[in-house]
């Protein structure tokens, strides 16, 4: 099962398939709910937006199971900018209402199936 960390330094070393990285890592996590993957935190201060999505979506996996999100994810702090992840501004106004709460109080705003699979 590939970490959270291990995810984010996939992501920063090829952010062209950052999407790819973070995706399968939600889709492992989902499937083998293995809360070591999300034990260790990643090294934080590269990227403070992609930083707090996956901030997010640690928090949101959790609440999905249920269980407590770690600890370190309140050591990451929200976007100093509203963050709209998928980039396109005919998309920001329906993103501030269907953004899940972990990501709008991390100032990342994104559509409601944004974690959906098929």
């Amino acid at each position: 099962m590939i970490s959270i960390r291990g995810t984010y330094n996939l992501m920063k070393k090829d952010p062209e398939n950052r999407d790819i990285y973070l995706m399968d890592f939600v889709d492992r996590f989902r499937y083998h709910r293995d809360m070591s993957a999300i034990q260790e935190p990643f090294e934080a201060g590269f990227d403070d937006q992609e930083e707090a999505v996956l901030a997010g979506v640690v928090e949101y996996l959790c609440d999905e199971i249920p269980v407590d999100p770690p600890e370190w994810t309140d050591r990451i702090p929200a976007c100093r900018d509203p963050y709209f992840r998928h980039g396109m501004e005919s998309l920001k106004a329906i993103s501030v209402v269907e953004s899940p709460l972990r990501f709008r109080i991390r100032k990342v705003f994104v559509l409601e199936n944004f974690l959906d699979r098929v």
